[in-house]
C-alpha cells in the first residue's frame, strides 16, 4: 500500500478526528492506565507491537481532573509496553517535546492509515505511476520528493473522513468540511510537479505536472 501522508500529517490539521470524531472501527490500542513521564508513555498490560502501533501514529491522552486532554505524536514505539510521544512538532527532525506529566492516563491509538492508502492509490493513478496505472514502468518509489504529494494526500483522507462522518449523521457541518478539504486537494493536486528518478541514480529525468499530469522529460 502506498502512502504519501500519515497520521501525524492529518493531527496538523484535524485534532478532532483523533479525539470526539476518531473512527472506532480503526482503534488499534486503547487503555485506562497508561503513565507519562517526560516523553516516554507505557502501560504495563498493554502490547503495542502486536497492536501494529507505529512511529508518525497518533495517541490521544485524557486523565480524569482535565490536566492532560488531547493528542499527540508517536514518535516511536520502544517496546511492547512503551512509547515516545511529543507534542506536535513542526518538524519531525526536532527533538520530542513532553507533554505534561500524569498517570491514570486513559488512552486510545487510532488511525487513517486505510483512508491514507486510498489517497496515495488514487494520486498515482492520477499521475499514471504504479500501483495506481499498473501499465506504467514508473513506481512511487522512483518519486524524489514526496512532500508536494503528502500535503495533498492528508487534504483527501479528511475530505474522505469527514464525507463518511457526515453520511452517518447527516450532518451539514462535516459536509461542508469535506467539501471544503477536497477543494484544498484539487488545488494542493494541481501545484504538484511530481520529480521522477528513473534511472536510479537520485537524479530526475521526468516531471509529472499535476495541472495536466503531464509527462515531461527533463
Amino acid at each position: 500500500m502506498v502512502k504519501f501522508s500519515n497520521d501525524v500529517d492529518i493531527l496538523k490539521y484535524e485534532p478532532a478526528l483523533f479525539g470526539e470524531l476518531h473512527l472506532p472501527w480503526q482503534v488499534l490500542a486503547a487503555g485506562t492506565s497508561g503513565e507519562l513521564s517526560g516523553t516516554g508513555f507505557t502501560d504495563s498490560e498493554a502490547d503495542f507491537v502486536s497492536a501494529q502501533v507505529s512511529a508518525e501514529g497518533v495517541i490521544y491522552l485524557q486523565t480524569s481532573d482535565g490536566s492532560l486532554d488531547g493528542a499527540f505524536e508517536i514518535v516511536s514505539v520502544d517496546s511492547a509496553t512503551q512509547l515516545t510521544v511529543s507534542v506536535i512538532r513542526t518538524d519531525p527532525n526536532e527533538e520530542p517535546v513532553a507533554p505534561p506529566a500524569a498517570a491514570n492516563i486513559s488512552y486510545r491509538i487510532s488511525t487513517l492509515e486505510p483512508q491514507a492508502g486510498e489517497a496515495g492509490f488514487q494520486l498515482t493513478e492520477y499521475f499514471g505511476i504504479k500501483p495506481g496505472n499498473p501499465a506504467s514502468n514508473i513506481d512511487a518509489e522512483d518519486v524524489l520528493d514526496t512532500n508536494a504529494l503528502k500535503r495533498a494526500s492528508a487534504f483527501a483522507v479528511i475530505s474522505s473522513v469527514y464525507a463518511m462522518l457526515a453520511s452517518k449523521d447527516d450532518n451539514e457541518n462535516f459536509w461542508q468540511k469535506s467539501h471544503h478539504y477536497q477543494k484544498l486537494f484539487e488545488k494542493a493536486r494541481e501545484r504538484c510537479r511530481v520529480s521522477i528518478d528513473s534511472g536510479s541514480d537520485g537524479v530526475a529525468d521526468i516531471t509529472i505536472a499535476g495541472a495536466s499530469a503531464r509527462l515531461v522529460r527533463d
